[in-house]
């Protein structure tokens, strides 16, 4: 974890803040996996500010360009931060590449997330161990009677939800998330969209929920009525209502009343922004190529004695690395202990990361979660029993599997593998 100075260093989470230290926000996050009826990201507008708009979209390796130049010409930027246009959690891959090349790169930036807590839960961990010290969330009712009112659909995998079980799903996996995201010592703040007729008389029992979870920021948002949209007829609430709301939630949570609604790619000081001036910038850097692809020269292998590939992923606690001798043959290079099991996603993830250099790996079997995962990130699972070299031949000159792939067992994950170390019966 950072330390506690961060939290003064934050402008949105301390208004003492706002007029020495700035951030910046990028969009590097464009689906959604939610659809609001107050929210339209289908157009930009200069002139306007509100959540879901941005100019362009970057890649992470771009938003670390642009993250360089914006600090070049404004130092006081001490935030780094994901907030759309979509969410970050439609969007796990650009989301915790972007906020670990800024880690890596800007060890003292404070990094921040803001999200619709649908997807967060099972990113936790990992947000932890990179040092994303500070997220929002945002939730409008705890009540579904509530919130079936305010979204028009939710979407967890392939699936959509409407109506009761939509706003039900949401708000079970907003609970745990803002429970996980505590448990790991991250800072919760909790956006709600005030929206008169809708929830604007609920938002004291909200306060009083979030209290119990351990959030530690209440923000209360106007509603913004957006063209094309479910709520588009709605008027904004007054600022005597604002006040009235905020004051009464107040006996529960600390309140947010300096929020700018900042767009995706809001950058500089809340009371001094520079999103237009670094509009060219943004663009610029929209355009960089992308890096090119990394070297991957090796083979990792899940074996248990160096001759046959006969291990489930999940039951692997180590790896053999193999490559190319130069002569027409393969040669063992070394073993890589696998990450521990458990985990689900994070040991996935992990083993991405540690084969890193590996183009393929052959596995006696795997999940569809796990294959989807890896292959995402560049490393081929090759599912397959029998000799290691006939595997190494087949990746290396392209030669068919067939008559290699006899002895799988067959997982029962449907793409949920929690990572066990077990494989599958």
């Amino acid at each position: 974890m950072l330390n506690a100075n961060d939290f003064h260093r934050h402008p949105c989470f301390n208004v003492k803040a706002k007029g020495q230290y700035g951030r910046v926000h990028l969009p590097v996050a464009p689906k959604c996996n939610i659809q609001c009826n107050y929210c339209n990201r289908r157009y930009d507008c200069v002139n306007e500010s509100r959540p879901g708009v941005t100019s362009t979209l970057l890649s992470p390796d771009q938003a670390l360009v642009y993250m360089g130049r914006v600090l070049e010409r404004e130092p006081r930027i001490s935030v780094a931060g994901i907030a759309g246009p979509g969410d970050p959690f439609a969007n796990p891959d650009e989301t915790l590449e972007t906020m670990r090349l800024i880690r890596k790169q800007y060890p003292d930036t404070i990094l921040c997330l803001s999200s619709n807590g649908l997807g967060v839960a099972p990113h936790v961990p990992e947000l932890a161990a990179i040092g994303v010290s500070h997220v929002t969330i945002t939730v409008n009712a705890v009540d579904p009677a509530i919130s079936e009112r305010i979204y028009a659909w939710v979407r967890d995998g392939k699936i959509i939800y409407r109506g009761r079980q939509a706003a039900e799903l949401l708000l079970a996996r907003q609970l745990e998330a803002i429970r996980l995201l505590k448990e790991h010592g991250v800072t919760v703040k909790v956006n709600t969209i005030v929206i008169p007729g809708i929830n604007d008389a609920h938002v004291p029992v909200l306060a009083a929920t979030m209290q119990e979870l351990g959030v530690d920021l209440l923000n209360c948002m106007a509603l913004f009525p957006s063209a094309d949209t479910a709520f588009e007829h709605i008027n904004e609430p007054d600022p005597e209502m604002m006040e009235r709301i905020r004051n009464e939630a107040e006996q529960y949570l600390p309140q947010m009343r300096h929020c700018t609604r900042c767009r995706a790619d809001a950058v500089g000081l809340l009371d001094d922004d520079k999103t237009e001036a670094f509009r060219g910038c943004l663009s610029a850097c929209a355009q960089l190529p992308k890096p090119e692809e990394p070297v991957r020269p090796y083979v990792a292998v899940a074996t248990l004695e160096g001759v046959l590939v006969n291990q489930h992923l999940g039951e692997a606690t180590r790896f053999q690395v193999w490559g190319e001798d130069g002569q027409g043959g393969y040669r063992y290079i070394e073993d890589r202990p696998a990450p521990p099991a458990g985990g689900g996603n994070q040991r996935w993830l992990a083993i991405s990361r540690m084969l890193a250099d590996c183009r393929a790996l052959l596995v006696n079997d795997l999940g569809d979660g796990p294959r989807e995962m890896l292959g995402k990130r560049g490393l081929r699972p090759v599912v397959m029993a029998g000799f290691i070299e006939r595997g190494l031949e087949a990746v290396y000159t392209g030669k068919d599997l067939i008559g290699l792939q006899g002895r799988q067992r067959k997982c029962s994950s449907k793409g949920a593998c929690a990572g066990g170390g077990g494989g599958c019966g």
